[in-house]
């Protein structure tokens, strides 16, 4: 049998213990943070399998929703974008979204009545796209498409109207090409 013995200076095993702390804290954070379901938006967001998941997420962003989706669909990307979709492309690459991973591809679409927003003049819509249990993009629109966004609330929102959304003529219903 060995004894193997070590001579630790005092400020070496205080800072040790300083930093393991810090460690299980931000661990301890990243598991709160992730059990009450407070999410980013981000194509990073897996696992939304069914109806309460897309509520959990919507509430992680600060959307109050209907309980149930006004429309589910199921759409296809396109496997080549034209140029009507560089306004709706960016919206989405803005948000961390790349919806060219997925053309040709069948994604579904939830849209949920919002019950929150700010300024409700008219009805307010936030739509979901998912694809194999992943947020892959998403964007809030007015029900007659006088505006669109992505699915935080812009900053010029807070204290006027949201952009416009682009030209009738180049998208579908509610201001998003219909994909």
């Amino acid at each position: 049998m060995f004894i193997v013995t070590a001579r630790l200076p005092k400020k070496r095993l205080l800072a040790g213990a300083v930093a393991l702390c810090c460690c299980g804290l931000a661990v301890l954070a990243l598991a709160f943070t992730l059990g009450g379901r407070a999410v980013a938006v981000s194509s990073e967001v897996k696992n939304i399998k069914d109806n309460d998941d897309r509520l959990a997420y919507l509430n992680g962003l600060g959307w109050q929703v209907a309980s149930q989706p006004i429309a589910t669909e199921e759409l296809l990307i396109p496997e080549q974008f034209d140029d009507s979709y560089a306004d709706y492309l960016k919206l989405q690459e803005d948000q961390g979204f790349d919806l060219t991973q997925y053309q040709g591809k069948r994604v579904k679409r939830y849209t949920y009545q919002l019950t929150n927003y700010p300024t409700r003049s008219e009805p307010v819509q936030i739509a979901l796209l998912i694809y194999k249990n992943r947020v892959v993009g998403g964007q809030i629109q007015s029900s007659s498409g006088s505006f669109i966004h992505g699915l935080t609330l812009p900053e010029q929102a807070q204290g006027e109207a949201p952009s416009p959304s682009p030209s009738p003529a180049s998208t579908g219903t509610a201001g998003a090409p219909s994909i």
